[in-house]
């Protein structure tokens, strides 16, 4: 079917112009550099006047849950609320239960996925102790990289020792993908607020930063980053959360000439250690919300190519796993459905043009992970498209969001930016309020 996408404003590699996109089945087939005025041939025709075209947004870090934990959120409920946020393509991670620490708990998850996820997939392995067998057996046309966790994890999915870690940083043929944060600092923190709140099993949630400290990630970090440089491995510091540890990377702006990469999430771009006053443990997360200082600085790194790709960590938990404080409270937000409009926001206060929004969600991750055809709005790419209104003026409300747990800490904010629709390989996944629960996404694919 002939689908044509017209009167759009298309922001695409740096550049934007007003004009339209025939779709033919999955793929772009043409990009017009102005509107069409004779429509009447094509068979579906959309007309995008006074909306934005943009590429769909590929998030790298994501909790879907399943399998094991599919009580809070599943691939099926997640890859939903991703549409309905603009996100096209996802990569989860392994710390579901059983963790995907086998070739055979991977196959497991990517049959999940082409049976119920309604957007583009892909899994991370994760790297235990002991698993470097299976690690080096990986098809890197297949997964995306490896996820390894050098602070506390699911199971046994802490990688604490240095012999088993030089020989994956070594030995890795995928990037590797690294939560970086200190155990032994982050335990001798909470021994302190032990000494401090004798008798007391639990902490007020706004010491969670205290506990998961700037020091505890900028040690583990650091730490990564020397790895990475011995060893010459491809290297992505997942959810960056301090200013100390942006002294780390490159400004270096062209993601592929990159060896060691950064990635920030929404969560620590829309909060900051003063919002725990009204949002508690809603805004829990690991690496924890830092102060405002920290935030002001992030926000600041993502024009300057300090910081190369913005995801969202949508960690979806039950709200009465989200009760306690900075030691019981579960830590994670669901964030997916609102990472792209959170981003324009801050279009309009001045921290970025729409430009690097695009590179920062869409052709950074594209490039970065070398994912064949997507990230781009290209002739003989997939299809994967978001229109997005900047003038729709609304409020996150109960029954506006999708997500399983029923439930998002950007509840009641208003948005000026609003997702009228998603593309997914040229079917339409999502508009104005509905997912059309009949779409099915694709595996991604990398070109090793």
């Amino acid at each position: 079917m002939l689908t044509i996408i017209n009167n759009a404003t298309i922001v695409n590699e740096g550049r934007q112009h007003v004009g339209a996109v025939v779709i033919d089945g999955e793929y772009i087939i043409d990009i017009l550099p102005k509107p069409l005025e004779d429509t009447s041939h094509f068979e579906n025709v959309v007309d995008a006047t006074d909306l934005y075209l943009l590429p769909g947004v590929i998030d790298d870090h994501v909790h879907f849950r399943e399998p094991g934990l599919t009580y809070k959120a599943d691939i099926a409920t997640e890859s939903r609320t991703a549409a309905a946020g603009g996100v096209t393509s996802f990569m989860d991670m392994p710390n579901t239960n059983p963790p995907t620490t086998t070739i055979e708990r991977l196959e497991e998850k990517f049959n999940i996925g082409a049976e119920s996820s309604r957007v583009n997939y892909s899994f991370f392995f994760g790297a235990t102790n002991s698993n470097h067998h299976e690690m080096v057996a990986l098809d890197p046309g297949y997964v995306p990289g490896i996820k390894v966790y050098m602070g506390s994890s699911t199971g046994d999915m802490l990688v604490d020792d240095n012999h088993a870690l030089h020989r994956l940083f070594a030995d890795a043929r995928l990037l590797i993908m690294a939560h970086c944060e200190d155990q032994s600092i982050i335990q001798a923190n909470i021994e302190q607020f032990r000494k401090k709140y004798k008798g007391q099993n639990d902490f007020p949630v706004r010491y969670h930063s205290r506990i998961r400290s700037t020091e505890a990630c900028y040690a583990s970090t650091s730490k990564a980053i020397e790895l990475a440089r011995h060893t010459d491995a491809r290297l992505h510091i997942a959810h960056v959360s301090t200013a100390r540890e942006l002294e780390l990377f490159s400004d270096e702006t062209d993601v592929s000439q990159k060896q060691i990469t950064a990635e920030v999430v929404i969560g620590h771009l829309m909060f900051s250690t003063e919002d725990y006053d009204h949002l508690g443990a809603r805004i829990k997360c690991n690496p924890s919300v830092k102060t405002l200082e920290d935030r002001e600085a992030l926000r600041e790194a993502l024009a300057q190519g300090v910081i190369d790709i913005v995801a969202t960590d949508h960690a979806p938990h039950l709200i009465r796993e989200k009760e306690g404080g900075a030691l019981h409270a579960a830590s994670g937000m669901p964030m997916i459905q609102f990472s792209l409009v959170s981003m324009l926001e801050l279009v309009d206060q001045g921290y970025l043009t729409i430009e690097r929004v695009v590179e920062l969600m869409s052709h950074n991750p594209a490039t970065l992970f070398r994912i064949d055809r997507r990230g781009f709005i290209r002739k003989g790419y997939f299809a994967d498209l978001v229109l997005v209104d900047p003038t729709a003026n609304w409020q996150v409300l109960s029954g506006r969001y999708f997500t399983k747990c029923g439930w998002t800490p950007m509840d009641e904010r208003t948005f000026k930016w609003k997702v009228r629709r998603t593309f997914v390989n040229g079917q339409t996944a999502y508009a104005d309020g509905i997912v059309v629960d009949g779409v099915r996404g694709q595996a991604l694919r990398f070109n090793a």
